[in-house]
């Protein structure tokens, strides 16, 4: 509540300056709708975000203050304790919390909901066409909560009847799909596992980067990562911003930001769509740390 108690405090001091300069108390403004993201983006964030703060308070009716921090559960933990108002965040975040986050929005990305994880390995390894080929390798996972970058290739390794612990001779965190993406390139890790999605859209603006890695397996399709409303979003606001979302796609200004992000549009909140990422929490909870 940090972040929220310092914004209440300005707007205490600009009301006790008024008043003791003889001005008659008006109602207290609404303070700013925080909005959680994540280093995910794959395109410049400076011109999205702006056009995308804009959007939301012209329908909010409220100042939208955008909270970025490096790893998904510094986020999620905002959210839960009430620091933020809405979130976009990883869809294992999401899975993970569901009982106490409200399932806002989940982006559409060429007609379906859904992404999935790409193993990637350097354009030169032409070796390489599984997990099963990676024993002792050096490995680029993304973050302790990425549904494609780390519960997905662990629960993988496991279905081999591996150890995930032990199947690579070493392992780092990223903390984000593009830089997993220029690990590989780099050589600094023989393989990694990412979200599809920004592969795609990063093949899409910088194919000299994608140009030097190499897709050698896909994931079963998982729920898009979503927009979710915390447990204090108030039951007027979490319409507003479902509306605010579906609406996007049919808005000059919002499809145009949805043409930044190589997005469809979003659609309603469907909870049947993350019922495989559940089964795969359930079934390799053992092997997450």
């Amino acid at each position: 509540m940090l972040l929220r108690a310092r914004l209440g405090l300005g707007l205490a001091l600009m009301l006790l300056v008024r008043i003791a300069i003889g001005d008659a108390p008006a109602a207290p403004e609404a303070g700013p709708f925080l909005f959680g993201i994540t280093p995910v983006f794959v395109v410049d964030q400076t011109p999205f975000l702006a056009g995308f703060g804009r959007y939301l308070q012209g329908r909010l009716g409220r100042p939208v203050h955008f909270v970025q921090r490096k790893s998904y559960a510094e986020i999620t933990d905002m959210l839960l304790g009430g620091e933020l108002d809405a979130a976009w965040i990883c869809s294992y975040s999401y899975v993970l919390n569901r009982t106490e986050l409200a399932l806002l929005g989940i982006p559409v990305f060429q007609g379906e909901p859904y992404y999935q994880s790409y193993l990637i390995v350097p354009a030169s390894d032409g070796g390489t066409r599984g997990y099963q080929d990676l024993q002792g390798k050096v490995f680029a996972y993304v973050d302790p909560r990425s549904n494609t970058g780390y519960l997905y290739p662990r629960h993988a390794i496991g279905g081999l009847g591996k150890d995930p612990n032990t199947w690579f001779r070493e392992t780092f965190f990223t903390w984000s799909h593009p830089d997993s993406v220029r690990a590989v390139a780099d050589r600094l890790a023989d393989a990694a596992a990412m979200d599809s999605y920004i592969w795609e859209v990063l093949h899409l603006n910088d194919p000299g980067l994608t140009d030097r890695t190499r897709v050698v397996g896909s994931s079963e399709k998982f729920g898009f990562p979503p927009v979710v409303g915390g447990s204090l979003l108030e039951a007027g606001e979490k319409t507003r911003l479902v509306e605010a979302l579906l609406q996007m796609d049919r808005d000059p200004e919002g499809r145009r930001l949805l043409d930044l992000l190589y997005l469809d549009g979003f659609i309603t909140g469907r909870e049947d769509i993350y019922e495989g990422i559940a089964a795969m929490i359930r079934a390799a909870a053992p092997l997450v740390e």
